[in-house]
């Protein structure tokens, strides 16, 4: 049980654990600010265009097949339906979403691009001279032992 504890500790301590549930905690607060513009911003200015329609009135009753009708504590009856307005918000929130995401990525990959292209800018050493082989070591010994007897 120690070592489960210690491994466990070990992973949550890790960078990209922390990482991780940095990018969630952010990627939450984030999907709250995009789902406020779509509903209080966005979705009114496409309704100017719809004739002043609200999204989230759009919806289709559908019928009730069998059983007694069930009323709220107003007595209005609850009914079933298809809200294809809240729907099509949820949509655009996706839109926007998946969209700062993709800028996101392709400024990151942009960033990677200028640090790749500043390492290829450095001068690169030569690389030190290979090592003789055996062989042209034998012939060398060969030719400063004929060089000694002249």
């Amino acid at each position: 049980m120690k070592k489960f504890l210690n491994e466990f500790k070990e992973f949550a301590i890790k960078g990209n654990a922390m990482a991780l549930a940095v990018g969630t905690i952010i990627g939450a607060a984030f999907s709250t600010i995009t789902k406020s513009l779509t509903d209080d911003i966005i979705m009114p200015l496409v309704s100017i265009f719809l004739g002043g329609v609200d999204f989230t009135e759009l919806k289709i009753v559908l019928p009730r097949l069998w059983g007694e009708a069930k009323f709220d504590e107003a007595g209005n009856e609850i009914l079933n339906t298809l809200n294809w307005g809240n729907f099509i918000s949820a949509v655009i929130n996706f839109i926007i979403l998946a969209f700062v995401v993709f800028m996101l990525v392709k400024g990151l990959n942009k960033l990677s691009e200028i640090g790749k292209k500043k390492e290829e800018e450095k001068p690169e050493e030569e690389p030190a001279p290979p090592e003789p082989t055996a062989e042209e070591k034998l012939l060398t010994e060969i030719r400063d032992l004929l060089a000694d007897k002249k």
